[in-house]
C-alpha cells in the first residue's frame, strides 16, 4: 500500500488549483466531472492532490456546508482492493463501501468510515 493522494474539498477547483500552481511550482495533470463532482488532479511526485469541487449537492457538498474547505479524504493505492477491504474488515475497521466502486480517472474505489480510522475518510484506490 502507498499513499495516493489527498482529496481537498473546495468551493473553486480553478482557484485552488491556480494558487495551488504558483505556490508549488505544479500543473493539472487531470481533470474530470464525476457524477455531483468536478476533480482536478495535481501531481506532487508519485502523488496528487484531488480537488473536489461539487457541481450540484452531494455529500462534498454537505461536507463544505459543515466543516469549510480542506482535507476531506486521504487515499491509499492499492494492487488488490478486494484484499485491503477484506483486511480493513477482519481489523476492524467500518466499511462505507462493501465492494469497490468505480471512482475518479477510471479507478476503482472504496472508502472506509472515519470513525473506525481515527477520524480520518480513508479511500482505497486501484489503477
Amino acid at each position: 500500500m502507498y499513499f495516493d493522494h489527498a482529496g481537498i474539498a473546495t468551493e473553486d477547483a480553478d482557484a485552488l488549483a491556480s494558487l495551488y500552481a504558483d505556490l508549488f511550482n505544479t500543473r493539472v495533470a487531470h481533470e474530470e466531472q464525476f457524477g455531483d463532482l468536478r476533480v482536478v488532479f495535481l501531481p506532487f511526485g508519485e502523488s496528487y492532490f484531488e480537488l473536489l469541487e461539487p457541481t450540484d449537492g452531494g455529500t462534498v457538498q454537505r461536507y463544505l456546508d459543515d466543516n469549510g474547505p480542506g482535507i476531506h479524504h486521504l487515499a491509499l493505492g492499492t494492487d488488490d482492493i478486494e484484499a485491503s477491504l477484506a483486511r480493513a474488515k477482519t481489523s476492524g475497521a467500518e466499511l462505507i463501501d462493501e465492494e469497490p466502486r468505480p471512482g475518479a480517472w477510471g479507478h476503482d474505489v472504496a472508502f472506509l468510515h472515519p470513525k473506525s480510522t481515527g477520524g480520518i475518510l480513508i479511500e482505497f484506490v486501484e489503477h
